[in-house]
């Protein structure tokens, strides 16, 4: 499957604000690459289930 243009570019930062925001989150380390290499290998639907069922960013008590 290939991606071009604008929709690989939505693709490609949506994929690194997932994986930003599974590094950020309080899951344990091997959880943490297990969502990471989902990610990585499959764009779109590994996007989709950690959007759906992954682990969620810290957020910063004020």
């Amino acid at each position: 499957m290939e991606y071009a243009g604008i929709g690989g570019f939505i693709i490609l930062v949506l994929n690194i604000w997932a994986i930003v925001s599974i590094i950020g989150s309080g899951a344990s380390t091997g959880s943490k690459v297990l969502w990471t290499l989902l990610v990585l290998v499959l764009p779109v639907v590994g996007f989709i289930v950690w959007l759906i069922a992954g682990p969620r960013a810290a957020r910063a008590a004020i």
